[in-house]
């Protein structure tokens, strides 16, 4: 997700973002890396997640799995790890790993579903729910300073271009 300030600008702007390809010598297209827009949105995420994990990763000692996993049980407690890693579009080892570090730093509970012996649900405990708490502030405070320079009406047409790409990407399941 590395995507500029000022390719999202022009984006907003109703400038038809394209890929931008040029033809060599012998007439193939060749992909420009940095024009791709999967690249673009991937290295742009990593970087973001780099800079949200130095907060909660010096602070409370999470990783960037270990994160997403305690946000999403902060707003939908009782999932499962196969929901948690359906929701989140991580690997399963990862949600594993995750959930593993997570019960043993005490920020994780797991218990067996009520409805099927076979299956747990996962909560955050106490000190997890505190960790919640604390870190969501934040995280949504470098959030705002991300989306500080777009207007109201940017940053829903920012909003709105990420529904319809997530909607192009997974038509027959909503990303989020």
């Amino acid at each position: 997700l590395l995507v500029t300030y000022e390719t999202i600008f022009s984006f907003l702007q109703g400038t038809i973002l394209t890929m931008t390809t040029f033809m060599p010598p012998g007439g193939d297209k060749i992909l420009r890396l940095s024009d791709f827009l999967p690249y673009r949105l991937s290295v742009l995420s990593n970087t973001i997640s780099r800079q949200l994990a130095e907060i909660y990763e010096r602070e409370y000692g999470l990783s960037v799995w270990q994160w997403r996993v305690l946000a999403l049980l902060g707003e939908m407690p009782g999932l499962s790890a196969k929901s948690v890693a359906a929701k989140t579009a991580m690997d399963k080892v990862a949600v594993s790993r995750a959930v593993s570090g997570l019960i043993e730093k005490k920020y994780l509970k797991r218990q067996l579903a009520e409805d099927d012996g076979r299956r747990s649900t996962l909560r955050l405990s106490r000190a997890g729910e505190t960790a919640y708490r604390q870190i969501a502030p934040m995280v949504k405070a470098r959030e705002a300073e991300l989306v500080a320079d777009l207007s109201p009406a940017g940053y829903k047409a920012l909003l709105n271009a990420l529904d319809t790409l997530a909607q192009a990407a997974s038509p027959d399941r909503p990303l989020w």
